[in-house]
């Protein structure tokens, strides 16, 4: 077996690519205040995505906007997300973002979603069938409470 002669630091170009992203969306946010809404920034970054993520992204914010009005549009490591109060509550990462075979919709801690002991936050999404819309737009108004 050859030995790789590149150095591996622990990260992936993508990792430090949306390490770079955030660092960005930091210094945007200290001048603008969390709680700025940058919806026009989201969505030219869904634009940006290959056509079978940015189709899934743009369905998921017109869900959002529909569903938990209240939450403001931002970028999160680079991927469309959507906050109360400065604060994460979910986010979409396509799947082209780390070369996953399918997008991601995520929750965070904020997210009102507790059941018990255990409960998913992250849900794999290859496309949006109409049951699916239904069950995210149900995750979304009890992750807000």
């Amino acid at each position: 077996m050859a030995k790789s002669t590149e150095k591996y630091d622990g990260f992936t170009t993508a990792e430090r690519t949306a390490m770079k992203d955030r660092a960005k969306e930091l210094k945007s946010t200290a001048r603008r205040g969390a709680k700025a809404d940058t919806e026009s920034e989201v969505l030219a970054k869904i634009a940006e995505m290959a056509d079978s993520d940015r189709t899934l992204a743009e369905r998921l914010h017109a869900i959002v906007k529909e569903s938990a009005p209240t939450l403001t549009s931002k970028l999160w490591y680079g991927m469309p997300a959507y906050a109360r109060d400065g604060k994460v509550l979910c986010f979409f990462q396509s799947a082209a973002k780390f070369k996953t075979r399918y997008a991601v919709l995520g929750f965070s801690d904020e997210a009102q979603l507790d059941d018990g002991t255990m409960w998913p936050t992250y849900f794999a999404l290859t496309t949006l069938t109409a049951d699916a819309e239904t069950r995210i737009a149900a995750l979304l108004k009890q992750a807000v409470g």
